[in-house]
């Protein structure tokens, strides 16, 4: 089953994107995702739950999954769980008295895995999907001299969301299969996933592990080049 697809509607005008703080995105796409009938801020089982829709829990996570293990250890088994997840695909730096310039850093598709290494079989659970929010962000910064130093000095005091570019769901493990480039040889290296497709080394590599974790590859062997795997014998593309 491929990876659905949802194009936000450009006619759409989401209610006070541009003029939120970092902790707003979150409040953002939950007033985006949010429909009529729809609980907000609902206690369930000592826990605030961002959306319930019936047996349906949404929570918009905007950090690591892993903040979550304990939500989704009492409540995953009893109810359908998604989880709303944004990725700065690019993202424009504010500096006072300084140009806009873009951040060398950049998300993708690929960014869900970086939180599926630490739960690679989460994604098959029968109640479980991901919405990837790929987007572009305005991050605003000031001098702040106690910051540490790896922020050079400079702290986050603010995002905002500049666009949606794409809505995709991931709902099982063959969705994650999708990310293989279609082009792949019968026996392959995390470097042709790498070469073949939109995936640097590293998130080939953490693809590879993913899919191996769900049955949906096979490891072979390894030469110079690497691990080599195939598609599992009962997976089909």
């Amino acid at each position: 089953m491929p990876s659905r697809t949802t194009d936000p509607d450009p006619g759409a005008d989401p209610p006070h994107i541009g003029t939120l703080n970092e902790g707003s995105i979150h409040a953002a796409l939950k007033t985006m995702v949010a429909e009529p009938g729809d609980e907000l801020e609902v206690r369930l089982d000592n826990f605030v739950i961002d959306i319930r829709r019936g047996d349906l829990l949404i929570e918009v996570q905007t950090q690591s999954f892993a903040a979550m293990g304990r939500k989704l250890d009492a409540l995953l088994d009893r109810y359908r769980i998604r989880i709303v997840h944004p990725v700065a695909v690019t993202t424009y730096l504010h500096r006072p008295s300084k140009p806009v310039r873009r951040s060398p850093k950049k998300g993708g598709r690929f960014s869900i895995l970086d939180e599926l290494v630490s739960v690679p079989t989460l994604i098959d659970h029968p109640k479980f999907s991901v919405d990837v929010v790929l987007m572009e962000v305005d991050r605003h910064q000031r001098h702040d001299p106690t910051a540490r130093r790896g922020r050079g000095g400079w702290r986050t005091v603010d995002k905002r969301i500049r666009r949606i570019d794409r809505w995709e769901r991931f709902e099982t493990g063959t969705d994650i299969l999708d990310l293989l480039p279609s082009d792949l040889p019968e026996v392959f290296t995390t470097a042709d996933i790498a070469a073949g497709g939109d995936a640097d080394r590293s998130s080939a590599q953490k693809l590879a592990y993913v899919l191996r974790a769900l049955g949906l590859i096979t490891l072979i062997d390894a030469d110079r080049g690497g691990y080599r795997y195939r598609l599992a014998s009962e997976t089909s593309r």
